[in-house]
């Protein structure tokens, strides 16, 4: 289904706009003011060759270019530009962008697959699990939002979640000096509680009939695509040495949600969902899981969960829920194979929902459905716009904010983790997903310091880390960055440029609305000195590079500079600077 604007039989194009919208708001094109919201034209010159595209800039400076409108002038005419056009103009190394030219391709011709073979249907009609499966458009800002590189056709008809089909896991046993596992119970109950009585006593007849005990020997699951992908390389020699062996395939059959690799229980979607090691590359990053992370990840979760209910106000006032990530498994953790075979458990949404109550990932808020409007208008018409408007910056941005300003911790809240938890489309609560790898604190910053995991424990890795390496930040304008990187610029902006472009709500009168409620909510709590500590009253924010690290450009950090659009907060700054 499309994003606004998107010329649906035209999946090119929108990968030709994306492209040309990352590379102007990253300045790989040179320098550009993204401050005039009223732009109706861009104009550039590379290698002396004009270009030129119509559109605006939208919050934070996001240019919002018209389908149709990237263009060259060749000697004569302007020409409407191809991806090859585009990828040819960006600066990098020739095989960088020969490597994104091949990702680009491959997301348009999923994109194009999708429109021939995906039913047209009303995804507003759907229960989480399919509707989590079902959000096809990808990134919104990314334009390798559907690279997956290493998918074949038939991969993507089999393992992709948009054709919706469901598979069943492939089991391994595993030498026990391979395997780390992280249970929140006995291995023997847990494998139980996860696959059900029958198919463990299957998985120990199999083994048992390979000549292997328990005693030396532990279960280990991985995703079909990823065993085909092993199996005749770098897994090979494990193999060869008797120290892994296949089991097939067994349990319940799952469906991949819109990342892919992680998985939800077709038969019970109130069951644990996993999370697999996928050696694929999406958007700009290769799918496979952090050795460190698969341990820790029970551990965030619980420090997590203890924030959360330790704080009345989240139970009520700012509901907050998290899916926490329970368990853990992962073979050769420290050795060449660490993350290609890794596995996490995470709660699902549908165990949290009571009776009455449905739910949505956020980006499928930004989405346009088969009717050619958006996927909330039904709400937005039941309710009134300006009602719902107000009743969602509550539900969706108070809690991230009071966990970042109260609490000390960010998480990377961005359409796919955040999922909204609704009554006929009124927005009831919040629930957070997805921590083991993208959760940030500063020590000095956090409320309750004594709660904080004592990482050094957990992971050699972590007792020579330095900060910024993985989850403890310097400063606490580094949490700033990624609560506004990830909830603000790359997730509820693409719900505001929705609201100006199909109802004419003007994007600054949200962000307005946005910065009010930020501005009376620390005021009530007396929070001003820790907001100030934050920095969110700056004129410019630093958000992520996408493109460029994508070519390797902007240095290590991978940061560029644009407008804020919360700046109204400097007053507040300044009083407590």
């Amino acid at each position: 289904m499309p994003l606004p604007f998107d010329i649906v039989d035209r999946p090119d194009e929108r990968v030709v706009r994306q492209l040309a919208a990352a590379a102007l708001y990253e300045n790989l094109f040179g320098r550009f003011d993204l401050t005039h919201r009223d732009t109706r034209s861009f104009e550039w010159y590379i290698d002396g060759r004009a270009w030129r595209a119509r559109g605006r800039l939208g919050a934070f400076g996001r240019p919002r270019l018209e389908p149709g409108t990237v263009a060259w002038r060749g000697d004569r005419d302007w020409r409407q530009a191809s991806i090859d056009d585009v990828v040819a103009a960006l600066p990098g190394a020739e095989h960088d962008r020969i490597r994104l030219g091949r990702e680009l391709a491959q997301t348009e011709a999923l994109m194009r697959w999708n429109k021939q073979h995906l039913p047209h249907r009303d995804r507003r009609q759907l229960a989480f699990s399919e509707l989590d499966a079902a959000i096809d458009e990808g990134h919104p800002y990314h334009p390798c939002f559907k690279s997956r590189t290493g998918f074949s056709e038939a991969d993507h008809r089999a393992y992709g979640p948009e054709a919706g089909n469901t598979f069943q896991l492939v089991w391994l046993a595993v030498a026990r000096d391979l395997l780390h596992l992280s249970l929140p119970e006995r291995e023997d109950l847990f494998w139980e509680r996860q696959i059900g009585a029958q198919w463990r006593q299957l998985l120990r007849a199999r083994a048992a009939a390979l000549g292997l005990d328990e005693r030396n020997f532990g279960l280990m699951p991985i995703h079909p695509w990823q065993w085909r992908n092993l199996v005749e390389d770098r897994l090979k020699p494990l193999i060869q040495s008797g120290r892994v062996y296949e089991l097939g395939p067994a349990g319940d059959p799952y469906r991949a949600s819109q990342s892919v690799r992680s998985l939800s229980n077709a038969r019970d979607p109130r069951a644990s969902g996993i999370k697999l090691a996928m050696n694929i590359v999406n958007t700009s990053t290769r799918r496979t899981i952090e050795p460190h992370s698969v341990g820790t990840a029970p551990v965030l979760s619980h420090w997590l969960g203890e924030a959360v209910s330790r704080d009345p106000l989240f139970g009520d006032r700012y509901r907050l829920d998290i899916l926490r990530e329970h368990a853990g498994a992962i073979v050769d953790r420290d050795g060449p194979l660490g993350g290609q075979i890794a596995a996490i458990w995470r709660e699902s949404v549908e165990s949290k929902l009571a009776e009455g109550e449905a739910a949505a990932p956020f980006n499928a808020l930004m989405a346009v459905e088969t009717d050619g409007r958006p996927f909330i208008e039904p709400w937005l018409l039941r309710y009134g716009i300006k009602q719902w408007i107000e009743r969602f910056i509550a539900v969706a941005v108070l809690p991230v904010w009071r966990l970042l300003v109260v609490h000390g911790i960010a998480t990377e809240a961005h359409g796919q983790n955040m999922v909204l938890v609704h009554r006929d489309g009124w927005p009831e609560r919040l629930i957070l997903r997805d921590f083991h790898d993208s959760l940030e604190y500063v020590p000095g910053f956090l409320a309750n310091p004594s709660l904080a995991p004592d990482f050094e424990t957990l992971n050699p890795e972590y007792r020579s880390a330095q900060p910024n390496q993985y989850y403890w930040m310097q400063r606490p304008e580094d949490l700033r960055d990624l609560f506004v990187d990830c909830l603000f610029v790359f997730n509820l902006s693409e719900i505001s440029h929705l609201l100006q472009s199909f109802y004419g709500l003007n994007e600054g009168a949200f962000w307005y609305r946005v910065t009010q409620r930020l501005l009376a909510d620390a005021a009530e709590h007396r929070l001003e000195a820790r907001v100030a500590r934050l920095g969110f009253g700056t004129r410019e924010i630093s958000t992520e590079s996408l493109l460029a690290r994508k070519l390797g450009l902007n240095g290590p950090d991978f940061q560029h500079k644009v407008p804020n659009a919360l700046a109204g907060l400097s007053r507040m700054a300044r009083e407590h600077a």
